[in-house]
């Protein structure tokens, strides 16, 4: 049943089919939300959440993943305003929206007044990806850790995560689910580091995969360290590990404003393919 005069319910698995097809239509700036689909079925309990769908004439024309991440799903600003209309309605239980630009501002244009101040907003944030060769040659000393690697990767998760993010994933109480989270990452074979002497200098890891495309996030060089190139070898030996061994396309998004990162992306061959936007509670 249809739970506004705008179309929108809550989708479960007989939708997954339908969901997957809306975001194969652009696989790989959907591919957050195209993982949690395949790894979820769509089933609430183990989404931790909902996934909202709007339809037209039957049709599932675009889609708004509800977790800890609100994220559209080729959602035009129409449909972003009726997902924001039903978001009105239960409060905002969400500690980012994050997506392409426009659906985002048009999602948060509608809400804001109702959801309070958020902590940051970030609207031009470039999303970029590679497909084919990366143009440096990859640091060869780049692999795949270990969780005997924890000691030094742990505390490196945190520096980036505090420096990206602006707080500690480790306030009010969260190291024991943070550093669950850094585990996963490894067991499965999604982090990456180079070690000198013992000491981390290069990580980054994928969050999340889909058979079309692999979104890497956490990319980090300590301080001292920046400025010697880790960051572009290090992740041209990441996109040439993930693309043999876990999808053909490798993405990520950056702030506009860190232009450190985005010449080492650009020097890797990453180009920008779409503009993302993050509000953050």
């Amino acid at each position: 049943m249809l739970t506004t005069r705008h179309g929108v319910r809550p989708l479960g698995p007989p939708d997954l089919d339908a969901f997957l097809a809306l975001a194969g239509r652009d696989a790989v700036v959907n591919v957050f939300v195209d993982y949690r689909a395949r790894t979820t079925t769509l089933e609430p309990r183990w989404l931790g959440g909902e996934v909202w769908g709007r339809f037209e004439d039957g049709e599932l024309v675009a889609a708004c993943h509800v977790g800890a991440n609100l994220v559209p799903v080729q959602a035009s600003v129409d449909d972003a305003r009726a997902f924001a209309e039903r978001a009105l309605t239960r409060g905002r239980t969400v500690s980012t929206i994050v997506g392409p630009q426009e659906a985002v501002q048009a999602f948060w244009n509608s809400v804001s007044r109702g959801w309070g101040t958020p902590r940051e907003i970030r609207w031009n944030q470039p999303h970029l990806a590679i497909s084919t060769t990366p143009q440096v040659t990859p640091d060869p000393l780049v692999r795949r850790t270990t969780r005997q690697d924890m000691d030094e990767l742990y505390p490196a998760c945190v520096a980036m995560y505090t420096e990206e993010v602006g707080i500690s994933p480790e306030y009010g109480g969260g190291a024991e689910l943070y550093r669950a989270r850094v585990t996963q990452l490894v067991n499965r074979g999604w982090s990456f580091a180079r070690f000198d002497e013992g000491r981390l200098v290069f990580k980054a890891e994928v969050a999340c995969s889909s058979p079309y495309a692999a979104q890497v996030q956490g990319v980090w060089v300590p301080e001292d360290r920046r400025g010697e190139g880790l960051a572009a070898a290090g992740m041209a030996a990441v996109v040439d590990l993930v693309r043999r061994e876990v999808a053909p396309v490798v993405s990520l998004y950056v702030n506009d404003w860190n232009a450190p990162a985005r010449r080492a992306y650009e020097k890797v061959g990453f180009r920008e393919t779409a503009r993302f936007a993050t509000v953050m509670f």
